[in-house]
């Protein structure tokens, strides 16, 4: 799939009532990954980037009206993931806004 060593697959998935914080975590996960799925975002990371994001998120998340998971692909996992009607996940450069 073209990952490299150091890069993990994450599935980010969230769901936040509020439109401003969900509009600003959509857009802090637009710099990380791509968006699948109405919520949904996959992210190629080294673990020094999952790190970053995590701080980012943590400053916009609400923890009592919010949840968000995360959640990593083995690369053997990563192979076995289906999909029909869009291309299997890729990585992609990441850009820490």
């Amino acid at each position: 799939m073209g990952r490299s060593k150091q890069n993990t697959l994450y599935i980010v998935a969230y769901d936040i009532p509020d439109d401003r914080r969900r509009t600003k975590v959509h857009k802090t996960l637009l710099g990380f990954g791509e968006w699948t799925q109405y919520s949904l975002f996959e992210c190629y990371l080294t673990a020094k980037e999952l790190v970053v994001m995590v701080e980012k998120l943590n400053r916009i998340l609400d923890p009592s009206e919010d949840s968000l998971r995360i959640y990593p692909l083995c690369e053997a996992c990563e192979r076995k993931v289906k999909t029909i009607g869009s291309e299997k996940p890729a990585p992609k450069d990441v850009f820490i806004p």
